[in-house]
């Protein structure tokens, strides 16, 4: 079968997927959208979700486009929303546009759209096809599609290691492993992120702050601290910087006011059950959730699978055996061994980035073409 696609669809949905891209920290909850208008070959409109309860990718491209929008297809990177939510419907605005053909990157798994939207633009006699650079649409959105079809955060865990595979001194000592390069990459990191992730050892030990610095960044992540028994401080300098922290542990937490939202969850072996506190993140509007934080947890993820994106920096640098491990991962035999898929593999500054997909979208997500 001949596919549907031709270059130049190719060539302008990856276009609209870049300007989905600039909404890459500031769309939260709602997922990544871009979207452009061609007609004639030519474009007459563009525009990207910018930000929660404002107007959404198509809107912005028929604004744009004006009267020249009748005629024209429309290429986004997700299916367009058939709903009210804090917007009206963009296919209703679309087929009010006079778009003649709507191409989308994958279809939209919400409820309350989940193939309805290009249900509506078809019985308007608007033609659509959907699934083109669709792997990549998911990828953008993985967190957004992990929260509606899985219930839990799209999980990224980014750690940092010597040559020798250690993370810290045997004392703790730790910074710095890597350069101000690979510092610098994982801010980006962070700022894409709903929320971060780490546990209390780590808190208590180095005291961060987990926060986005850099230049006009629209938002903090919220940080979110595994701490089993309540043991947080409230000197600590991220209760102390007016972001949103927020403390997870097991039974009822002590009395009194405290500078951070807690929530009791259910406990495994006297921990907070990490499944658990991610359907629970789920439940809060995590999509993405990046975590730092110390061979304990790391390793505890690891185990239970929890792990969708790996992101390990090495620095060309020697800690030594007494140093602490990447992981605390109990393996006696080979046969115990992890194989991970081959990486993405980046040079910052001194360092190499180890990027891993462990659990990509398109190995779960939905993939009907509706």
């Amino acid at each position: 079968m001949t596919h549907p696609f031709s270059p130049e669809d190719h060539r302008w949905m990856a276009h609209a997927l870049r300007l989905a891209r600039h909404g890459l920290a500031s769309t939260t909850p709602n997922p990544r959208v871009g979207c452009v208008l061609v007609r004639e070959g030519r474009l007459v409109g563009e525009g990207w979700h910018r930000q929660a309860g404002g107007p959404h990718a198509e809107i912005h491209a028929l604004q744009q486009a004006g009267e020249q929008a009748r005629g024209a297809t429309a290429y986004v990177t997700l299916e367009p929303c058939a709903h009210h939510g804090r917007t009206p419907p963009c296919a209703d605005a679309l087929i009010q546009a006079g778009v003649q053909r709507v191409v989308a990157a994958m279809a939209d798994p919400y409820p309350e759209v989940a193939g309805r939207g290009l249900a509506r633009l078809r019985e308007a006699g608007i033609p659509t096809e959907c699934g083109l650079l669709r792997a990549e649409a998911q990828q953008l959105n993985a967190g957004f599609l992990s929260r509606v079809l899985r219930g839990r955060p799209w999980l990224r865990l980014k750690l940092a290691m010597s040559l020798d595979g250690r993370t810290a001194m045997a004392s703790g000592e730790s910074q710095w492993i890597t350069g101000e390069a690979a510092r610098q990459d994982v801010q980006h990191w962070r700022a894409r992120a709903c929320a971060i992730l780490t546990g209390v050892e780590t808190v208590l030990q180095d005291d961060p702050q987990l926060n986005v610095r850099l230049p006009d960044h629209p938002r903090q992540p919220v940080r979110v601290v595994l701490d089993s028994n309540w043991r947080m401080p409230p000197h600590l300098r991220m209760l102390n910087d007016g972001q949103p922290v927020w403390q997870l542990g097991v039974g009822q937490p002590p009395a009194g006011d405290f500078p951070a939202r807690r929530h009791s969850l259910p406990e495994q072996d006297g921990r907070v059950e990490l499944a658990a506190a991610l359907d629970w993140l789920a439940e809060q509007g995590i999509n993405e959730l990046h975590a730092e934080c110390g061979p304990t947890l790391a390793g505890a993820l690891m185990q239970a699978g929890l792990v969708d994106e790996l992101l390990l920096y090495q620095a060309p640098v020697i800690l030594g055996h007494t140093a602490r491990p990447l992981l605390e991962w109990p393996l006696a035999r080979m046969a115990q061994r992890q194989t991970l898929p081959p990486p993405r593999l980046r040079k910052v500054g001194d360092d190499l980035c180890h990027h891993y997909l462990l659990q990509p979208p398109a190995d779960w997500a939905t993939q009907e073409a509706h």
